[in-house]
């Protein structure tokens, strides 16, 4: 599995991308995780977070 994925949002009309790290979820499925802060074009800030967990791999041994 790679060390990372790159996300692309939309959020108040600023586009923003959020690196999620590798990790091992403590439910023992494998993916990515990430979160950071996102200002919109009128001021506004939002705090983003992302969880990208791969289908099947609880249990699953790693590659």
């Amino acid at each position: 599995m790679p060390e990372s994925a790159k996300v692309t949002i939309e959020v108040a009309g600023v586009s923003a991308t959020i690196v999620a790290d590798a990790k091992q979820f403590k439910t023992g499925s494998r993916g990515f995780y990430g979160q950071g802060k996102v200002q919109g074009t009128d001021g506004r800030r939002f705090q983003v977070s992302v969880n990208i967990v791969e289908i099947g791999s609880k249990g699953k041994a790693a590659p």
